[in-house]
């Protein structure tokens, strides 16, 4: 099966700039309730890494001095990240989408040139194999 299957797109994708600041990442993660969001290069749209709400209070518990004002002009590149999530390429197995999903949630998707095209969702594998093994069970029943 083709992953692409599984893909929200990257017009249907909420994600921050590398130029983006630690204000603009706060307020975007704040209202859309995330977690964790993909980074792109506003350059050249390539994926750059993921940005963790830990990434982000470590970073703020670190700058001690940090006031509100100095919140907008920390750059996102700035904060140092954990650990980005894995990206995959279009033409990846879907065993390697669920071996990432495993650990991640989300992986981001790329076409051969590194550009950010979507993501994979861990809810939207989960949703899949859950159909795929009720299906199962109605064919051995």
């Amino acid at each position: 099966m083709n992953i692409l299957f599984f893909l929200t797109p990257k017009s249907e994708v909420d994600y921050v700039y590398d130029d983006d600041t630690l204000w603009q990442t706060l307020e975007k993660m704040e209202y859309n309730k995330y977690t964790a969001i993909p980074i792109i290069s506003h350059v050249d749209g390539t994926y750059v890494g993921t940005i963790t709400e830990g990434d982000l209070l470590w970073d703020i518990k670190e700058r001690c001095d940090l006031n509100f004002r100095d919140v907008a002009d920390v750059p996102i590149l700035n904060i140092r990240r954990k650990k980005d999530n894995e990206p995959v390429e279009a033409d990846a197995d879907v065993e390697d989408i669920i071996n990432k999903v495993m650990n991640q949630n989300f992986v981001p998707v790329i076409d051969d040139s590194d550009c950010f095209i979507g993501i994979i969702t861990r809810k939207d594998v989960m949703l899949y194999l859950t159909r795929k093994c009720a299906v199962q069970e109605a064919v051995f029943a």
